[in-house]
């Protein structure tokens, strides 16, 4: 198990570039894989769930040239040139992985197992399961979580209205879509990332979005030629660095600022934060901006509804914000943390009272009273690669020396996070 010094830190100064988006990586392999022809990637993010979609791709017999750890071209086979995996696919512990593939799957001449790391195993998938089976896919879960046995069959075209609000749930139906009788079409509660759009956009779908609304038809798509921007949720760890340690002033470059992730951006405007975003552009059909970022003095919020959706990776890393933040800062409507990596609310809680904060959960979301004085002790990452990295912010501002145990998953989204931290004037050991 790797662990983690962290020391009070000086001012953070200095331009980095935080590596490629997760979500979109994830998605230009899988819908690589299943176009019709080679498509080139760059900017790839070679963590360790991204990794895990790159093998399962491979075991389903596509051909990924790497030419360097950022650089792919994916050969794909069209929709009907999988071929059937000799083993079960391993999903490591990226739930994006398997809910995305079950879309693909499902709608494949083969049977296919999915599996993971215990962390994977624990997480539920029948929320993913349950509209596809109204497409007539057949899928046998373990009492609700993987391994998950998928069964090829022909699938129908439904109208489905989600309970809430899901990006992967969504992602997983219109991915099935493309194999359905009929057009498909999901209807969301609230907005949610709409990567996959995007991207089926690019190569030629035939998809329609209407506000919350998205329709897809079965149809070939074009290979993609993609270059891959800077991922928000990373992002999100030196922008907050750089907004409670005092004096601090860093540049974070070509950060895709996507109007589905960025709703921390806006929680930390209305708390005070000073964040400019510049050079606005669009990059892999996505827009782009720099972030120029400088330490504040931040006020507490309520965040609820829609906004918990367009920030639902960045609780952990807001929570270290509201602990420095004058007054309570109230997380409503975000029960959704409980079922991520770890139950979110839960350890979030538990780590960050160690340090001192003032911190108490509520089914569904927490409230942090501040500003409080963080001092040093021993934490533990519960093998949560956002709860590390949140950790290793809170430390900059703790007096004494932070411990945090099993930071390697950090890997899990983010290799090199410690290193770019650094740079920047992080204090780690």
């Amino acid at each position: 198990m790797i662990r983690l010094s962290v020391s009070r830190s000086g001012p953070l100064s200095g331009e980095i570039h935080v590596p490629g988006d997760k979500s979109i990586s994830h998605r230009a392999l899988l819908l690589g894989a299943i176009a019709d022809g080679r498509s080139k990637i760059t900017g790839f993010l070679p963590c360790n769930d991204c990794l895990a979609t790159l093998t399962c791709v491979r075991a389903l017999g596509i051909e990924v040239e790497k030419h360097d750890k950022t650089s792919l071209v994916v050969h794909g086979k069209g929709r009907h040139g999988l071929l059937p995996p000799k083993a079960a696919l391993d999903c490591m512990r990226s739930g994006t992985t398997m809910r995305l593939l079950i879309g693909i799957l499902v709608g494949q001449p083969f049977d296919s197992v999915l599996t993971g790391d215990p962390q994977l195993l624990c997480r539920p998938m029948a929320r993913v399961i349950e509209p596809l089976v109204q497409m007539r896919a057949e899928i046998e879960t373990t009492d609700g979580h993987a391994p998950l046995t998928v069964y090829g069959r022909d699938l129908r075209g439904i109208t489905y209205e989600m309970p809430v609000a899901s990006a992967q749930v969504k992602s997983a139906i219109l991915l099935a879509g493309l194999y359905a009788d009929s057009p498909t079409t999901v209807r969301q509660p609230a907005p949610t990332r709409d990567h996959t759009e995007r991207m089926f956009s690019a190569m030629g779908a035939e998809i329609v979005t209407k506000e919350y609304s998205v329709t897809i038809s079965s149809s070939g798509i074009s290979p993609l030629s993609i270059s891959i921007p800077g991922d928000f949720s990373s992002a999100a760890f030196p922008l907050v660095a750089a907004t409670i340690v005092h004096g601090s002033k860093i540049t974070l470059r070509g950060v895709g600022i996507n109007p589905t992730r960025i709703g921390l951006l806006d929680v930390l405007s209305a708390m005070g934060a000073h964040v400019t975003a510049e050079r606005f552009r669009n990059v892999g059909n996505e827009p782009v901006a720099d972030l120029r970022v400088q330490s504040a003095h931040l006020h507490g919020v309520e965040i609820h509804g829609d906004t918990v959706v367009r920030m639902i990776d960045e609780f952990p890393i807001l929570a270290v914000a509201a602990a420095q933040a004058e007054g309570t800062t109230i997380v409503r409507d975000a029960a959704e943390l409980r079922v991520k990596e770890t139950d979110r609310i839960a350890t979030v809680a538990e780590e960050l009272t160690k340090l001192g904060a003032h911190i108490e959960p509520c089914p569904d979301g927490f409230a942090v009273q501040g500003p409080t004085p963080l001092h040093g002790a021993a934490v533990s990452s519960h093998g949560d690669h956002r709860l590390a990295m949140a950790l290793a912010v809170a430390g900059l501002v703790a007096d004494g020396t932070t411990q945090i145990d099993d930071i390697g998953c950090v890997d899990d989204s983010f290799p090199g996070f410690i290193g770019l931290m650094r740079t920047i004037g992080g204090q780690y050991d």
